[in-house]
């Protein structure tokens, strides 16, 4: 069984071989969108609306 020491070496050693991420840069909906899109989904279960 490795030392902890050895285990966190290798460890340190693969880490810093890894390329840093990229951020995700997609384009997120307007928040009223978002809203209106609630508002609608609760309208659909009001008792009495047609579906």
């Amino acid at each position: 069984m490795d030392s902890i020491e050895t285990t966190f070496t290798a460890l340190s050693r693969r880490m810093a071989h890894l390329s840093t991420p990229t951020p995700i840069t997609t384009s997120q909906p307007p928040l009223s969108s978002l809203i209106d899109r609630v508002n609608a989904a609760k309208q659909q279960y009001q008792p009495g609306m047609r579906r």
